[in-house]
């Protein structure tokens, strides 16, 4: 029948915002049909016991007044009669039945399909705070089990419900209609006793009418059919969902989704430390993840996701989690998805709407083709300039050098690397890390013992622990910065800015085909004397880089939160000592900042240096002066020591020359040994 509104069987086990929404809005048309039905069997009870009051007979009054008129009296007294009969059964009988019966199963669905809602409810609450690292298996058994059955519940006495609620739309005309069909007919017929001037008219409108109830029966019955049979093959092929986690082997992922909608947990934060997870119903609308609680009737904005970051992390010991964060890094929001399945689509959508990929006519296919070109990016094409001319859009060009701010060297300009092919820029076969490791090895025992010094706790309240001091305390540039580590790889160039951005897609080309979305946070501290890696929460050191090692640093040409550097260090793959690893990493929208700052922090060591080598050039030449003064200082004491000897010699000539006058001095043998031992020495320094 036209015109009948039904709800969709069909979308009772997703259970959205806008299916209880539309429930809503029958159950408001149920509750109205049953107070008007109520008032209108009131009002034709009424009519039903008037006319069960008999016109003569036992009233004296109206037998004595009304004798002559006796056989007419009762006569219509038992056309009152029949009439009463006739509208006990077709007029109040339908609409007994229909208050009595379809009105309270109503009621008692409804009843019944809260309980089992609250149920599921409470089962998902459970399931969502299973502990992901103490990992019960009794428990989870028991609590899928329970989330298994309250969902088949819910999925069909919502269904059932949904079924009796159509049904009602059918059943409301005939329970409208079917009383006053009655009544009319028992007054028609109440009216034959007596008249038989019936126009032939109104019985024609009353059995078209009676053939239009007749109809809508029909067709109801053939309606309940077809829902009965659609709630058996649903409750077939349903089965299997209503397992939380479902085998990823018969649900496969699908990627290339540009639109989502699905119940998610939502973190919100109620202290420092405290915090409470909300199940709300979210959706995607163009380049906007929207949200809606159950009951609302529109949703709302939650985040704008164009341009975002989305990757999953570890939350609060809670299984598949993620973490959106704005294109400007001043919002991010964590949320919880119920199956794995869920939990890489989800990010998987979020993705391909950032790339403003849901702007085309054609927004899946073209995920594919990204996605398939993802796949093939690991490829080794001829040529660097080849591979990177079939990527660029048309109408731009890549700039011929990278920007000095945002780029930086410690050698020579080198020329342009159009000619070169892949293996002159990165290794062959070279691995691709994607956590962070502190490359310690026996070959380096001078990074070792840098690292085990980098690698202890700093202070947060700047006070030292020990008798040592940080080597990063006494440096001038201090700058921090919130990143998230892409990967790294061994590379044959460190001499030019393409360099950086042939490993970043790479990278990221090589996450997209293994599906890797997790990215470890970190704190890049920046100072003059190196790079430092902490970790956000124990303030750990994870990575110390040199800075003399930082060779090459660049950000992306077109997304500026893609930045890295190449460090070059002692061993490594290459037949000679040295070696080259590029390191990527994700910023909250700050590439260029980092990169200013690295190569502020290298000015500065620079000029730091060339102010070493001066003082020490200036202390050397004073510690020449002062070897010169001591060498004269120690000629003049020889001299001295030379002219005292000689006074002294002239003095003792003197006594020899007055004895050869006739002067005698009597000596003993002694003394004239020691005067002549003396005389011998003095005689040895002069000559000297």
């Amino acid at each position: 029948m036209p015109g009948i509104d039904k709800l969709p069987i069909e979308e009772t086990l997703e259970d959205s915002p806008q299916t209880r929404s539309l429930l809503g809005v029958f159950e408001e048309d149920a509750t109205a049909i049953s107070n008007y039905m109520n008032q209108l069997y009131q009002a034709m009870h009424r009519i039903y016991d008037a006319q069960r009051f008999p016109l003569g007979g036992d009233d004296e009054v109206m037998s004595s007044t009304l004798q002559q008129f006796s056989k007419v009296i009762d006569e219509l007294s038992s056309c009152h009669a029949v009439l009463s009969t006739q509208l006990a059964d077709a007029m109040m009988f339908p609409i007994t039945q229909f208050k009595e019966r379809d009105l309270k199963e109503i009621l008692t669905l409804k009843e019944v399909f809260q309980i089992a809602s609250n149920d599921h409810d409470a089962a998902i609450n459970r399931y969502s705070r299973l502990s992901k690292k103490r990992e019960n298996d009794k428990v989870k058994y028991e609590v899928i089990e329970d989330v298994y059955t309250s969902r088949k519940k819910q999925h069909q006495t919502m269904m059932h419900y949904f079924c009796a609620l159509n049904t009602l739309q059918y059943k409301k005309k005939i329970a409208l209609l079917e009383p006053l069909l009655g009544y009319m007919q028992a007054q028609i017929s109440f009216f034959k006793m007596g008249s038989e001037n019936l126009s032939e008219q109104l019985e024609e409108f009353l059995t078209n009418i009676g053939t239009s109830v007749q109809n809508v029966r029909r067709e109801m019955d053939s309606d309940v059919e077809t829902m009965q049979q659609t709630i058996e093959d649903l409750e077939v092929a349903s089965d299997p969902l209503y397992v939380p986690d479902p085998d990823p082997m018969k649900f496969p992922v699908n990627r290339n989704l540009t639109r989502k909608a699905g119940y998610l947990n939502a973190r919100n934060k109620t202290g420092l430390v405290s915090s409470t997870w909300d199940r709300q119903f979210y959706f995607t609308q163009g380049g906007n993840l929207m949200s809606q609680a159950r009951g609302d009737v529109a949703g709302g904005l939650a985040m704008d996701i164009d341009n975002c970051s989305v990757m999953a992390v570890d939350c609060e010991d809670r299984r598949y989690c993620f973490q959106i964060t704005s294109f400007d890094g001043k919002k991010s929001s964590i949320l919880q998805a119920e199956s794995k399945k869920d939990h890489e689509e989800w990010i998987c959508t979020i993705n391909n709407i950032s790339k403003q990929i849901y702007l085309s006519e054609n927004p899946e296919e073209i995920a594919a083709r990204v996605n398939q070109s993802a796949l093939e990016a690991v490829t080794p094409s001829p040529s660097f300039q080849q591979r990177h001319e079939s990527l660029r859009p048309a109408g731009q060009s890549w700039p011929p050098t990278a920007r000095t701010s945002s780029s930086g060297s410690l050698g020579s300009e080198s020329t342009s690397l159009a000619a070169l092919s892949l293996d002159s820029l990165v290794a062959p076969d070279t691995p691709i890390q994607f956590d962070i490791i502190s490359p310690v090895c026996e070959d380096q025992p001078g990074q070792a013992k840098a690292s085990s010094q980098g690698n202890r706790r700093t202070n947060p309240f700047g006070e030292s622990g020990g008798g040592t001091k940080s080597e990063t305390e006494d440096s001038i540039l201090h700058q921090l910065f919130i990143v998230r580590f892409l990967g790294s790889m061994e590379v044959k160039s460190d001499d030019n800015p393409d360099v950086v951005y042939e490993t970043m897609r790479q990278i990221l080309a090589a996450r997209a085909i293994h599906n890797i979305f997790r990215m470890t946070e970190s704190h890049l501290l920046v100072t003059c004397d190196c790079l430092k890696l902490i970790d956000p929460q124990t303030q750990v050191t994870r990575l110390t880089f040199p800075l003399p090692s930082v060779v090459l640093y660049a950000t992306h040409q077109e997304n500026k939160r893609l930045f890295g550097f190449v460090l070059r260090t002692s061993g490594g793959r290459s037949e000679s000592n040295l070696s080259s690893v590029c390191y990527i990493f994700e910023s909250n929208n700050e590439g260029e900042k980092i990169c200013d700052s690295v190569g502020l922090a290298k000015q500065i060591a620079l000029h730091a240096e060339l102010d070493r080598r001066a003082s020490e050039k200036q202390k050397e030449i004073e510690r020449v002066k002062e070897k010169q003064q001591k060498e004269l200082s120690k000629q003049k004491q020889i001299e001295k020591d030379l002219e005292e000897q000689s006074r002294l010699i002239a003095a003792s000539s003197r006594p020899n020359q007055a004895s050869s006058e006739g002067q005698f001095v009597v000596l003993s043998s002694s003394q004239s040994e020691e005067s002549d031992l003396g005389e011998e020495g003095k005689k040895r320094e002069s000559e000297a």
